[in-house]
């Protein structure tokens, strides 16, 4: 530690961003793109690029037969109710192999829908953001519960060690030295972000409590016989579960639409987003239906469950205040509201997150670079390597996530292997590949792989654009996620290029090694 409080806290701030930055940017970035993960899906699976679910289709006549059909041995299956930025009906249920299967419907026709072949944005990218798809005792979860914890201290102390902080955001010199515009462009971005990063980074810690706080429910219900009965309990008050033994009687299902109206007008108009079936052919079926958060930041618990054979209500769950709060903060990161303003000012606000963290790499490589090299450390080449493989490695490995979306057919096996894990497998592959590449090339490494994700932007709207030959018709029928796609998609392949370019002609600088109080002075601003 330094000998001084605002030092201490400098130097707090400089490692947990080194050692950590790089699952923090990971995090940052699959967490932007996640604020359109649906959209992305509408992108990757075509055949679901249909237009607005109208609002009074019935899920009696165009549900229950095919449901009947397919589910027909499941104890339970599920509807997810279409909307606006997911326009297909979507059965889940447990198939006879003791799979989850996943099929969706045209809700207009209800002609079932070919198997897409991915994971998509919900299914891949998402995911991606809050576990990292390392599933071994929920390690993903932990690492980035750690790196959301290091991200809360970065805040604070880079709040602490900055003595002008609002002077810092009006403050950007981008034709000065890249030492210097990189700091002035780390501190606009963090400044810029700051109100908004920190609930994220704060949320999200919230969102998984049961994970990183395991033990509260057995604090709560001590009095309970065991750990697992503790657990029953706080689900069941906490989430409002309800279930019945079966009759082991047939029984015939009642109309869902009439359960459904009967929902919307015990929540005054609100609208539900999913319904759930359980033992639908026995006579003590049951009927849960989930109220849509749509138009609420609150990711509401709100679900009424009903007696499938007689449509009477069984019970009716609503949270309770704590447990509100949560849901409201949960809200406030899911960002499930129907609201694009602000689902764009999220977006845009993560990318500055992205921001701040690279260029607070690049401040830290320059610092050091001719001071390390002086004295014949390794330390800037490992830490260059793994921040160009953490940043251009991530989103140009994103980018070859589409690309193989589109060139794979949806049939594609190989090795074994279904379409999705290709898809996913050509996304490990080129991110292992670039920090390879960083490790080799590092005076070139930045500007060929800047150079990578322009191409590789540019090929997946080319692509798009060959295999679905809607690029046209998507804007003639208002089809606004696959256009904004391939917008952000050319946009992303122009910024890429101009940076490959602007770095690809700046001329290498000769300096002189810092004194370490000189480089204390930068920054610490």
């Amino acid at each position: 530690m330094e000998d001084t409080f605002r030092k201490s806290m400098g130097w707090l701030h400089t490692w947990a961003g080194v050692v950590l930055g790089s699952v923090m940017f990971a995090m940052f970035w699959m967490g932007s793109l996640s604020v359109f993960d649906r959209e992305i899906d509408r992108w990757m699976m075509p055949a679901t690029r249909l237009a607005a679910p109208p609002a009074d289709f019935s899920l009696d006549r165009s549900v229950v037969p095919i449901a009947r059909e397919l589910a027909a041995a499941s104890p339970q299956w599920g509807i997810s109710l279409p909307t606006e930025r997911t326009p297909v009906l979507r059965l889940n249920y447990v198939g006879v192999d003791k799979q989850r299967t996943r099929r969706d419907f045209d809700p207009v026709t209800g002609a079932l829908i070919a198997d897409q072949g991915t994971l998509g944005g919900t299914g891949f990218i998402y995911p991606f953001h809050y576990m990292l798809h390392i599933k071994w005792r929920q390690m993903g979860y932990w690492i980035v519960g750690v790196t959301a914890m290091a991200m809360l201290v970065l805040l604070v102390s880079g709040v602490i060690i900055h003595k002008k902080i609002f002077i810092d955001f009006f403050l950007f010199r981008p034709k000065k030295q890249l030492q210097r515009a990189s700091l002035d462009l780390h501190n606009l971005s963090g400044v810029l972000g700051l109100p908004f990063h920190f609930v994220m980074v704060l949320s999200g810690l919230i969102i998984f409590m049961g994970i990183y706080f395991p033990t509260a429910p057995l604090l709560t219900y001590a009095d309970t016989p065991d750990a697992p009965q503790a657990i029953k309990a706080f689900t069941d008050d906490a989430y409002g579960r309800y279930n019945r033994d079966k009759a082991n009687q047939p029984g015939t299902l009642a109309s869902l639409d009439a359960m459904i109206a009967s929902a919307e007008q015990q929540w005054q108009g609100g609208r539900p987003f999913f319904v759930r079936v359980i033992n639908p052919a026995d006579a003590n079926s049951i009927v849960e239906v989930r109220r849509s958060s749509a138009s609420d930041i609150t990711v509401n618990l709100d679900q009424i469950y009903f007696d499938g054979t007689t449509g009477a209500v069984l019970s009716r769950f609503e949270a309770a205040p704590v447990m509100t709060v949560q849901r409201f903060i949960s809200g406030l990161h899911l960002v499930q509201f129907k609201h694009w303003t602000l689902r764009w000012i999220y977006f845009v606000l993560g990318l500055s997150g992205c921001v701040m963290i690279a260029t607070g790499f690049i401040f830290w490589l320059e610092a050091r670079r001719a001071s390390h090299a002086k004295k014949g450390l390794k330390g800037v080449r490992i830490v260059e390597a793994l921040t160009v493989g953490s940043v251009t490695g991530i989103i140009a490995s994103t980018a070859m996530f589409l690309v193989a979306n589109r060139l794979l057919p949806l049939d594609a096996q190989w090795l074994g292997y279904e379409r999705p894990q290709l898809e996913t497998g050509a996304f490990y592959l080129l991110w292992l590949a670039s920090f390879a590449h960083a490790a080799l090339r590092p005076r070139r490494a930045w500007c060929e792989q800047t150079g990578a994700i322009a191409v590789l932007a540019a090929l997946a709207v080319l692509l798009d654009a060959l295999t679905t030959h809607d690029h046209l018709s998507s804007v003639m029928h208002g089809q606004w996620a696959a256009v904004g796609m391939d917008a952000v998609l050319l946009l992303a392949a122009a910024i890429a290029a101009f940076a490959g370019r602007h770095m690809a002609q700046r001329k290498p600088i000769q300096r002189a090694v810092r004194s370490p109080s000189r480089n204390a002075e930068l920054e610490h601003g």
